[in-house]
């Protein structure tokens, strides 16, 4: 498996193998060797597996890339919880006897082009510097009645960051998109509320909003809000996927915009695409806030940059200072 990656990745435009290990404890004395801009782990290996090198990898090198590929990293599975929730940026199932080689290949190569390029691009000097003076909107005033979270690559390390942040439950409710597959986010969500101390549930049709939770979009399904009177209530629908993605960040930011008006505050983190741009435009429109996460400290721009660019954020903020901003304007307002 080792030979065919390192052809797979050799036989690509501008990519290189910079070093190979039988085991992770060989993997972490060759890393500061090579320098690697992303590392593709397994996790079924002798001697340290692949989530023991995993913990390691975030304890010294934090920012760098990691793809699990793995036979046990298919939706759904804890394992596949652990490694995302210890710090994995992506992962990619890895083939079987059964399993078409070529197109988990493909998926492989596609995810390593995104990242390394968000990477490359967030350590370039200049571009912190074109983030720095891109246009904001005025910041609104006033408390939230809701936080709005969405993300997807990397985002299941930046979510629980931001959760865990949070230092406990808010006067306000929170609900979250983060592309998922089904069968993955219960799991997910039991791991964000045993770390956060917040709870956190998946998704269910008609459940009410109240201060003091969260709640995190089911794989598969869009997520939307609706108010009677006073009681805001969640609703799953199959309809088709938006930005090729079910759930979609932009579904549920502009239902929010209908129900909540300019009384939201939506954060969008790191992911690939474009999803909540559309959305966030909205609640911005009507007044909402709208807070992105910096160039610098995401795992790939795309989400976040996309309303960045468009100039509709109020604020652009590393990843370290969104809890404090969430707190702040559920808590105080501006």
């Amino acid at each position: 498996m080792r030979q065919y990656l390192s052809e797979l990745v050799a036989g690509q435009p501008s990519m290189e193998v910079v070093g190979t290990a039988p085991n992770g404890e060989v993997a972490l004395k060759k890393i500061p060797q090579v320098s690697p801009d992303l590392v593709v782990l397994d996790v079924e290996m002798p001697v340290m597996d692949g989530l023991q090198t995993l913990e390691h990898i975030r304890k010294t090198m934090p920012k760098l890339p990691v793809i699990m590929f793995s036979s046990v990293m298919v939706a759904g599975s804890p394992v596949t919880v652990e490694a995302l929730t210890l710090g994995a940026t992506d992962y990619v199932t890895k083939p079987s006897a059964t399993d078409d080689r070529d197109q988990r290949g493909a998926e492989l190569v596609d995810k390593i082009v995104a990242i390394t390029g968000g990477a490359k691009a967030a350590s370039k000097p200049e571009n912190g510097v074109a983030a720095a003076v891109l246009p904001t909107r005025k910041e609104p005033v006033g408390k939230v009645d809701v936080i709005a979270i969405g993300a997807s690559t990397g985002g299941p390390n930046a979510v629980a960051e931001v959760l865990k942040g949070l230092g406990g439950p808010l006067p306000v409710p929170i609900v979250i998109v983060q592309h998922m597959p089904a069968s993955f986010t219960a799991l997910f969500a039991d791991r964000l509320s045993r770390e956060s101390g917040i709870p956190v549930k998946e998704g269910i049709e008609g459940a009410e909003l109240k201060p003091g939770t969260a709640w995190l979009a089911p794989g598969g399904y869009h997520m939307t809000l609706s108010r009677k009177l006073s009681t805001v209530r969640l609703h799953l629908n199959e309809d088709p996927p938006v930005h090729s993605c079910r759930p979609s960040v932009d579904v549920m930011f502009e239902s929010m915009e209908v129900v909540y008006r300019q009384r939201v505050l939506a954060v969008v983190l790191t992911g690939m695409g474009e999803d909540g741009l559309t959305g966030a435009t909205a609640l911005s429109d009507a007044g909402a806030s709208v807070v992105v996460q910096d160039e610098a400290t995401s795992v790939v721009w795309g989400m976040a940059g996309a309303v960045a660019k468009a100039g509709v954020a109020n604020k652009i903020l590393p990843l370290s200072d969104v809890a404090r901003e969430i707190s702040r304007r559920a808590h105080y307002g501006r």
